[in-house]
């Protein structure tokens, strides 16, 4: 390749269905060197792709077992975008290596129609949880059966949604400590995601996940609340508990969870073990695409980027969130997780997301003098 060497760019497609521009040398018919590699064409390193667009670039793909590149582009909406999401969802759950299903989950596409048409209510609205438990079912399906109902009764609901989903977590989770006939000392992690319109909410307690694609992007909405991450063990440590090989006092990977009352202790003082939510709200805009919540039995053996890439990859094909549930839980089992399964993905188009295509741009590359004299001896070599 000779300096000045041009490239006349044609789409080329990937796996997943992104289309990314690669080119084909116009070789200089000036010179005689170049002559000889036009005949024998010698391979393209075609990993710098360059484009001259400046709202997308091509990513190398997070996870090795998809050799996909992710085209990652800014939202064109400004905030002012009449966009309103068009909700629907599927699930899967399965109980995979362990002996006993712990896991819950809720999936409400229409909370206008669930709740019977609440005053003040914008639509779409829809309503989301999976709650991975621990210590037997109890806590995990008394907070999956109650949770919302917590939200929705909230003096600050609908005015302040994050101070009504904070608040519902915790008298949730203190209205299951006061219930006789369950065992409080079962535990459950929580996520719900709560869509009002254009925003949704994430509330996260524990190492469930929530994570958004964003045309090919994967954006993480909540974290992972391990004993080991940095902010979590300051809050335990300075609350007077200890961390022993990653577990909480030596007993819980997690460090919040709603219920495990035996580690708590009474209600309403600060304890190591939390039951407070972390929150995230979003405005939907275009670009976004899907959401995908499960419980850590998915991930901790896929990365948010691969689940996003299975995802939408699916999506161009068949169009079915539940089709993609269960591909990411029959992944995650081909993976060999050790825990339950629970995914929901939840879509904000009627439609199936768009192939990604980066403009036809003319690229020149270069090659110094001494590096040809290399090349055409390492052709002339193989001749």
């Amino acid at each position: 390749m000779a300096a000045g060497t041009e490239f006349s760019p044609a789409y080329a497609m990937l796996e997943g269905g992104f289309n990314v521009s690669v080119g084909e040398d116009e070789i200089s018919q000036n010179s005689d060197h170049l002559k000889q590699m036009a005949i024998r064409k010698p391979p393209r390193h075609l990993s710098v792709v360059r484009h001259s667009v400046s709202t997308a670039s091509l990513l190398q793909p997070m996870n090795p077992d998809f050799g996909v590149g992710i085209v990652a582009a800014k939202s064109a909406s400004d905030g002012k975008s009449e966009f309103l999401p068009v909700i629907r969802s599927g699930s899967c759950a399965e109980k995979g290596p362990k002996q006993y299903m712990e896991d819950e989950h809720i999936c409400i596409d229409n909370l206008l129609e669930y709740l019977d048409g609440t005053e003040g209510f914008p639509s779409p609205g829809a309503f989301y949880g999976v709650f991975d438990g621990h210590g037997g079912t109890d806590a995990a399906s008394y907070i999956r059966k109650n949770i919302l109902k917590f939200i929705v009764e909230d003096s600050q609901f609908p005015v302040c949604l994050e101070k009504a989903i904070h608040n519902a977590f915790v008298k949730a989770d203190h209205a299951f400590a006061e219930n006789s006939s369950l065992d409080i000392s079962s535990g459950t992690t929580a996520l719900t995601a709560l869509i009002f319109g254009r925003t949704m909410v994430v509330a996260n307690a524990g190492d469930c996940r929530a994570v958004l694609g964003k045309r090919g992007r994967a954006i993480e909405l909540s974290k992972d609340h391990k004993p080991n991450c940095a902010s979590e063990r300051l809050r335990i440590e300075q609350l007077g508990g200890a961390i022993y090989d990653g577990y909480l006092n030596g007993q819980l990977s997690v460090a919040r969870a709603l219920g495990d009352w035996h580690m708590k202790g009474p209600k309403g003082s600060a304890c190591p073990l939390s039951a407070e939510p972390e929150l995230q709200e979003t405005v939907l805009t275009e670009d976004d695409e899907f959401v995908i919540i499960g419980c850590d039995g998915l991930w901790d053996v896929m990365s948010s980027q691969c689940a996003v890439t299975i995802t939408r990859k699916e999506l161009m094909i068949h169009n079915d969130p539940e089709r993609c549930s269960r591909e990411l839980v029959r992944e995650a089992l081909k993976r060999n997780t050790c825990d339950n399964l629970t995914v929901i993905v939840i879509c904000f188009s009627a439609d199936p997301p768009p192939r990604i295509e980066i403009p036809q741009t003319r690229v020149r590359r270069s090659i110094s003098a001494e590096g040809l004299n290399f090349l055409k001896g390492v052709l002339d070599g193989n001749s």
